[in-house]
């Protein structure tokens, strides 16, 4: 296929015509049209802007500059950022959630033109232990009113949450006893989605929900049948990507797209992970069962990782029911301390790093000049997001989305 069909869905066309602030057309001008950023959602792990906001005292300045350097380049390339809201950290005792630092970290990227998630408001994973404490009905009104506070409380700043993450396991998880476990024993499923659902878009009716798992089987179609059929609310459906031991493979990630797309609603790959080290054995089921102290990197790990986030990459932004697709651990030494980072521990740059720049910054972005005719008028075709054209030294912004076929676009002083 060639690349401007493969990529036809991810571009828009624009007659647009150019006036001064006078009113008059800029007749005959080169006019220089730059893309400042994409509406496809390219996305990293945020979790670092949590540490940097700190926790009531001052961050140490070396550990600070090293943060802002690492989620500096993450941030660089990407625009879509994921925060954590596990119950367990997030409001590890009762009644004291950590939204005063949840708010700055969100902010802080708000200020620098990156949107914001929250993940996840509830998983049977990382619950508060005070939970524990009430009857099944009790543990449900309890996790209704976070979801509505939380969701409320950060209306503006953050309006994407992951709503319920790994549901398909969630009744039968036995690692160990747990508050969401236990309420999804009783009420199910299907249930406990549409529960906390509602309340979220109680909260916000303007955010985009996300039911998000890791089980990429039926079980999760059928889970999404039954959902959707119940009428929950799901805006768009979630998948887990983690790649710990090894890369799926081009034909796997066609498949697992073209099964979730059936849905007619947006995809998006929530949490990605591919390995730049030695892989995790094969016979381990639950990731988290490979602990170990250290996992390296190495220069043929780093050179195959390249190769295989360039591919999967490439296939995920040339479908159009795919929206958004985040790099989970953007750098190495986190989750199981795996080398799965487009940075090593140091924020140094892999080439995994310098190849998916490359693609976002080059291959997928819109850099061109045009003349405008004798009336003002120019045409242009680009990927879609927000633009930037200057024109005898004046400026003016717009969004290119498919929305409108023409635009007139007043040139003033101001960026």
């Amino acid at each position: 296929m060639p690349v401007m069909e493969k990529f036809k869905h991810r571009k828009a066309a624009v007659r647009a015509r150019l006036v001064t602030e006078n009113g008059k057309p800029a007749a005959n001008q080169d006019v220089k049209i730059s893309q400042k950023s994409h509406q496809f959602l390219f996305g990293g792990g945020g979790f670092d802007a949590v540490e940097l906001a700190g926790d009531g005292t001052a961050v140490d300045e070396t550990r600070a500059a090293f943060l802002r350097e690492k989620l500096g380049k993450i941030f660089a390339i990407n625009n879509y950022a994921t925060l954590p809201f596990y119950i367990g950290r997030y409001e590890p005792e009762e009644g004291k959630p950590d939204e005063a630092r949840l708010k700055s970290s969100a902010r802080w990227f708000t200020e620098r033109n990156i949107i914001t998630k929250g993940h996840p408001l509830c998983w049977h994973t990382v619950c508060a232990p005070w939970l524990m404490n009430y009857s099944n009905s009790e543990i449900l009104k309890k996790i209704i009113a976070r979801i509505e506070r939380d969701v409320s409380a950060f209306a503006g700043l953050i309006d994407i949450w992951d709503v319920i993450n790994e549901v398909v396991i969630m009744p039968v998880f036995d690692k160990y006893d747990n508050a969401v476990t236990r309420i999804c024993k009783e009420y199910g499923q299907v249930r406990i989605v549409q529960e906390v659902f509602q309340a979220a878009r109680r909260a916000n009716p303007d955010a985009v929900l996300i039911l998000n798992d890791f089980d990429t089987s039926k079980d999760y179609e059928i889970l999404i049948d039954k959902c959707l059929q119940a009428g929950i609310p799901i805006d768009v459906i979630g998948i887990q990507s983690h790649q710990h031991q090894g890369y799926w493979g081009a034909e796997k990630v066609r498949d697992v797209i073209e099964r979730f797309s059936r849905f007619n609603l947006p995809l998006h790959f929530t949490e990605n992970t591919i390995i730049s080290g030695d892989l995790m054995p094969p016979h381990i089921v639950d990731l988290n069962d490979w602990q170990v102290e250290e996992w390296r990197t190495t220069p043929e790990g780093e050179a195959r990782q390249a190769a295989e986030i360039s591919e999967m990459y490439e296939i995920l932004f040339a479908h159009p029911s795919v929206h958004a697709i985040t790099t989970w651990s953007c750098a190495d030494n986190a989750w199981l301390h795996a080398p799965a980072g487009l940075l090593r521990t140091d924020n140094s740059e892999k080439p995994s790093y310098h190849a998916l720049r490359s693609k976002i910054e080059n291959e997928w972005r819109t850099e061109t000049t045009v003349r405008s005719d004798s009336e003002g008028f120019i045409n242009m075709e680009g990927f879609k997001g927000k633009y930037q054209l200057s024109c005898t030294g004046k400026t003016a912004s717009f969004e290119l989305d498919g929305k409108k076929d023409a635009v007139e676009l007043i040139l003033t002083n101001y960026p």
